[in-house]
């Protein structure tokens, strides 16, 4: 951009940043508060799509997001994007029933979808990409102390203000960014050049929309198979009828052309499956350290802290590696650190000390840090211009599908983990929710004794299951990125 002289980066930066964290501790936060504001709505039976929803819609509105934004405009899309968040959580706070509450979660969702895409668009126009990468680490990192901030100041505004404020204080702080870009962000027009591809729009909606919803039928207790192959069938045909209308539109939403770059769908596809074990560290390490070690959950959450703050190391080293090393070596670095170290925690037993779980946290950081900072800069520097958005918009497209989809799907693996071992013994009566009671700190003195070092056993063989599922998939990207490549050069200017 020409004007990026103009732009002050610094401020521009800062105001990203509070975006970011808004759209990362909604999740956590909400959970907090959660069990108020089943008390207060009512509802219990159809909570969890106060969760889903939101997801979801953040999911279907990010590809979206990245046309718009190559068309009209980092700062009008973002700004847009941000206030829908906004009104979304407003309306939320002022909810009196909870299918009141969940519609309006799905607005605050379709606004959030723009956040860390435009975010990470935007940086890559005011930086270059060795300084990019320092940037978006800073940014990403966000995630990872809302992880840690969010419980708490759940807590501390349920306790003492009221749930509806979990979702009303997202509105100064969010006019505060919005303001600051509006201000402090300059850039040359951009204009559309073509009509929005609204059939594209709707058969991913439909693929996207199914995938997610065929995984949350399958994570029920008792399955409607009937339900989950007809939900699963239209996803297949959604993708099918997808594809053909990216084929023939003037202006796809996203364009086909960027899968024939092997770099591009090799950097995609690994992080996909970093973003599948991230999951399974931020889920399942908390639940290991509270659930087997006997910690307090303010104790327990810290298990991942030391990553999220290497998070932000990776990603300076990511900012080093690109302007002297292929992708290719980049991300055999980066995903061969993952995968030994992930490969740890299948062999840790059950009486693993807290400590152990910091450690192997900061190489994970690390691994995260690298691969997800550069497989985005790379998506970036191999296509047009023009393309920056929607490349940037499906990297994180994936990441968040498929944290969207393993959490479920990890569910999955657990419960049936679970069972299996209730029914190896049966002469110890044991049931599912006494596992419930049993990863809680508060409840787990309800649970006899004896039945307790079993009880350890079956949870830590479900813990094993997920993170080798986890560790596999992680493999699996190593082993693709061993094919040949063309050597992208990212200019650091």
């Amino acid at each position: 951009m020409n004007s990026n002289k103009k732009t002050n980066k610094g401020i521009v930066t800062f105001a990203l940043f509070i975006a970011t964290f808004l759209s990362a501790v909604e999740g956590t936060i909400v959970s907090t508060a959660m069990p108020t504001i089943v008390g207060d709505l009512k509802g219990i039976s159809i909570m969890n799509w106060v969760f889903s929803i939101y997801l979801l819609t953040t999911t279907l509105s990010t590809p979206v997001y990245g046309k718009l934004v190559d068309e009209l405009g980092r700062k009008p899309v973002f700004i847009t994007g941000l206030l829908v968040f906004l009104i979304g959580s407003m309306l939320s706070g002022l909810s009196t029933s909870m299918p009141q509450l969940i519609a309006w979660r799905a607005v605050q969702g379709i606004g959030a979808g723009a956040i860390l895409p435009i975010s990470n668009t935007i940086i890559a126009d005011i930086y270059p990409p060795d300084k990019r990468a320092q940037v978006m680490g800073l940014n990403n990192s966000a995630w990872g102390i809302a992880s840690v901030a969010a419980p708490l100041l759940g807590g501390l505004i349920v306790d003492n203000l009221s749930w509806k404020w979990v979702f009303f204080i997202n509105v100064p702080i969010g006019l505060v960014s919005i303001l600051l870009i509006w201000i402090n962000l300059r850039e040359d027009k951009h204009y559309a050049h073509g009509k929005l591809d609204i059939w594209g729009i709707i058969w991913l909606s439909l693929t996207i929309g199914g995938i997610l919803y065929g995984v949350e039928v399958l994570n029920k207790t008792h399955i409607n198979v009937v339900a989950a192959v007809s939900v699963f069938i239209a996803a297949i045909i959604g993708l099918i009828l997808f594809i053909r209308q990216e084929k023939r539109a003037a202006d796809p939403i996203i364009l086909l052309d960027l899968f024939k770059k092997r770099t591009f769908v090799i950097q995609n596809f690994a992080v996909a499956m970093m973003s599948i074990f991230l999951i399974a560290f931020d889920v399942y390490v908390p639940s290991w350290t509270q659930g087997l070690l006997g910690l307090p959950a303010t104790i327990a959450g810290f298990a991942t802290t030391p990553s999220s703050i290497l998070w932000i190391f990776g990603s300076f080293l990511a900012g080093i590696f690109l302007g002297k090393m292929t992708p290719r070596k980049i991300l055999m670095l980066s995903m061969g650190l993952l995968v030994i170290s992930g490969t740890v925690f299948v062999f840790l037993p059950v009486d693993t000390p807290f400590y152990a779980f910091l450690i192997i946290g900061v190489f994970l950081g690390t691994g995260f840090g690298i691969t997800v900072t550069s497989s985005t800069i790379i998506s970036q520097s191999i296509v047009a211009p023009e393309n920056v958005g929607m490349a940037t918009s499906f990297n994180t497209l994936v990441r968040t599908l498929s944290q969207s989809i393993s959490i479920s799907a990890f569910g999955i693996v657990m419960n049936r983990s679970l069972i299996h071992g209730i029914h190896a013994h049966p002469e110890a009566h044991l049931n599912v929710n006494m596992f419930n009671k049993m990863i809680n700190p508060h409840t787990v003195d309800q649970l006899p004794d004896k039945l307790i070092p079993l009880m350890h056993q079956i949870y830590h063989n479900g813990l094993q299951n997920v993170f080798t599922i986890a560790v596999g998939c992680m493999a699996l990207a190593f082993i693709l990125n061993l094919l040949k490549q063309k050597n992208y050069h990212i200019d650091n200017k």
